[in-house]
């Protein structure tokens, strides 16, 4: 039974692979595509399933679903298939217009610990449409009912296998966390957190230069993490670090909206939180 272009992207997502769709929205003159055609691209250019013309399209649809997924940005791409000069190839006599969207992996949040602030964390990751995967021995699906994924027999923390674009999250409570912090290091983590207080967090990182992890590497954990929001309670504790990573996903400001308002009347300029730590490093 032939499976539909619907059942075929389900699968690139839940392999978490990155894929754009092409979808015809216009034509002209004599093309080979009817309006609505759909066609599946991968991050390396290829045609996965789908059709939307012949040689005369496609080879300028996937390159630019290559562009459209580098980018995470959509495209609407107008495709001349009547200029033997400008066109995408042999003139066909018509041409097409091509919207690209990209379809990327959900971001994943690692989450180490069982704890209170842990179980918000992975709620709130979920809504946030974050793939939650929760390491810990102590973890139950009864407590992270919305955890993609939970691991429970990682004595060594090898399975801790974050990606460039994940966010690591360390609410061990103590237990573990500066093997963890390591193992985590040792992977591309993009954001890698410790909750913990001031002394435990000073504790953790001497540990690491003990264990002679480079300045340049421990300046990689997040610690003390999360906005200053004056959290009291764990599910408060669990937003400013939800909060922090949406800041840094998003390169946000931090300030509110007010007065990044205010700012903009009077003319100024509002630094986002990259732009400000460009600023502090004196670059």
């Amino acid at each position: 039974m032939a499976r539909s272009i619907f059942d075929i992207m389900n699968d690139l997502q839940q392999k978490q692979e990155p894929f754009a769709v092409a979808t015809v929205v216009d034509t002209y003159g004599s093309v080979s595509a009817k309006t609505s055609s759909k066609a599946i691209i991968d991050a390396q250019g290829r045609v996965v399933t789908g059709w939307i013309g012949g040689g005369c399209a496609e080879s300028s649809t996937c390159e630019k679903a290559m562009e459209c997924i580098e980018t995470n940005q959509t495209a609407m791409m107008e495709i001349d298939l009547d200029d033997e000069m400008l066109g995408a190839g042999m003139p066909c006599g018509g041409g097409m217009k091509v919207y690209v969207e990209p379809v990327l992996p959900e971001p994943t949040i690692w989450v180490m610990g069982h704890g209170k602030v842990a179980e918000v964390i992975c709620a709130m990751g979920d809504i946030l449409s974050y793939r939650v995967i929760v390491n810990d021995l102590g973890a139950t699906w009864d407590k992270f009912p919305a955890a993609k994924h939970i691991i429970t027999d990682d004595l060594d923390y090898s399975q801790l296998t974050p990606k460039p674009n994940d966010y690591v999250i360390i609410a061990t409570q103590h237990k573990g966390d500066h093997e963890s912090i390591k193992q985590a290091l040792s992977c591309d983590a993009g954001y890698i957190a410790l909750i913990a207080s001031r002394k435990r967090a000073r504790l953790v990182l001497d540990y690491l230069r003990e264990e002679h992890v480079s300045e340049d590497e421990i300046s990689r954990v997040v610690a003390p993490s999360g906005l200053d929001l004056g959290p009291q309670t764990p599910e408060e504790i669990a937003l400013c670090i939800l909060s922090e990573i949406t800041l840094l996903r998003r390169g946000g400001t931090g300030i509110r909206n007010r007065d990044k308002l205010l700012v903009e009347d009077a003319g100024g300029a509002v630094a986002t939180i990259y732009q400000a730590h460009k600023l502090a490093a004196g670059e």
